[in-house]
């Protein structure tokens, strides 16, 4: 269940985790060679070949990056492949044959690796499944390292020797949990954050969406917040498309998404992760409310692909019942925006001539200065704290 449904819950915290070591290589009889010639040259013959074509640009590697506070511990995933490039990539190269399986360039595709930066254990140096596990696992404990370490330039924090105070045990980390701490410290390290705060009035919304209760049995979709934070989130992004960008690499242009896809965080025992909601602007209410059940059911079942999880342009970090009036989420790089949504209170609002109570839910939208300036955060901030305030909005 995605939701505990009280007036003030917009949580979908669900259980998952995703794992690729234990995949073997079989196709043993489905040999591929980029740029090989007829004859199965071994690696390095020279006759009579053409020129060797690169292996395409895998597309991202969905996995655990950006948390919030450590009030909360809530935090967010995302994509690696740049950092996997950057890790394990030199300067311009010559491009040279690889010789790999389809199931092994498949797996490459799905965890943004480029084959060029691995080296082959196989007869000719073809390239392996366990090759491919074995260049991740290494750049994942390279990045770890460097983590601890501070950084470039950053003096490391002391170890302490905690048992001279008391009773102590020393917990192995997941590897979801130390993606996460890797990919947190280096989104924190190279963004400039700044956190805009507001609150949306939800009264009208609530009493709604309780109206929907019998028709969410009917349809077996149980209308929660969180698809209409979503809905809204897309309508805003729609409007204000500075924040559906990223930085290029080049520090010279901007990359405009004309997608929204939107992630929601989702907190699990033996990591945090965020699914994907692919084109939310375009899709109903009820049909995003039925999307989120069936992620939270795969997360829950440890079921989440690395494709549930790519691709996204914006992210919801939902605190949901867990408490607190705030909070400033870390950015889900390479995005540029995440909306944090603390619990939401009765409070006393001033109406023009008394104070009257209302739903009040606290905001917080952390956003990179780099690409959004403090103007196009406000109006984002102000316009889907209308919608969230009249959802009849999201119909215009």
């Amino acid at each position: 269940d995605t939701d505990t449904d009280t007036d003030t819950d917009t949580d979908t915290d669900t259980d998952t985790d995703t794992d690729t070591d234990t995949d073997t290589d079989t196709d043993t009889d489905t040999e591929s060679k980029v740029g090989s010639v007829p004859g199965n040259e071994a690696p390095g013959s020279q006759s009579d070949r053409p020129e060797a074509k690169p292996v395409e640009a895998a597309p991202e590697f969905a996995q655990a990056v950006s948390a919030n506070t450590a009030t909360s511990g809530d935090s967010l995933q995302v994509d690696d492949q740049q950092h996997l490039k950057d890790a394990g990539s030199t300067a311009a190269r010559t491009p040279v044959e690889v010789y790999a399986g389809p199931a092994v360039r498949q797996l490459a595709r799905e965890l943004g690796v480029n084959l060029h930066d691995i080296s082959g254990s196989g007869p000719r140096g073809r390239l392996l499944k366990e090759d491919v596990q074995a260049y991740v696992k290494r750049i994942v404990k390279s990045d770890t390292t460097a983590s601890k370490i501070g950084g470039a330039g950053i003096p490391p924090i002391a170890d302490i020797d905690f048992s001279q105070y008391g009773e102590v045990e020393k917990v192995k980390m997941s590897k979801i949990a130390r993606l996460t701490a890797a990919n947190m410290h280096r989104s924190w390290l190279n963004v400039p954050h700044v956190t805009q705060f507001d609150d949306a009035d939800i009264t009208e919304l609530e009493s709604f969406r309780k109206s929907l209760k019998v028709e969410g049995e009917e349809r077996g979709a149980k209308m929660t917040p969180v698809p209409i934070i979503l809905k809204a989130c897309a309508v805003a992004l729609a409007n204000n498309p500075v924040l559906n960008r990223s930085l290029h690499s080049d520090g010279e242009h901007y990359i405009q998404k004309h997608y929204i896809h939107v992630g929601m965080a989702v907190d699990t025992p033996r990591g945090l992760m965020v699914p994907v909601i692919r084109d939310v602007a375009s899709k109903t209410l009820w049909q995003l409310a039925a999307e989120v059940a069936e992620l939270a059911i795969k997360a829950r079942d440890g079921k989440l692909s690395p494709v549930d999880m790519q691709g996204g342009c914006f992210t919801v970090s939902s605190l949901g019942v867990i408490g607190g009036q705030g909070f400033t989420p870390v950015i889900n790089t390479p995005q540029v925006a995440i909306l944090g949504v603390s619990k939401a209170q009765i409070k006393p609002v001033w109406n023009g001539t008394e104070f009257a109570p209302r739903n009040m839910l606290p905001l917080s939208l952390s956003y990179d200065h780099r690409a959004v300036n403090g103007g196009d955060a406000g109006r984002f901030m102000t316009e889907l704290v209308n919608l969230l305030g009249d959802i009849r909005r999201l119909l215009l």
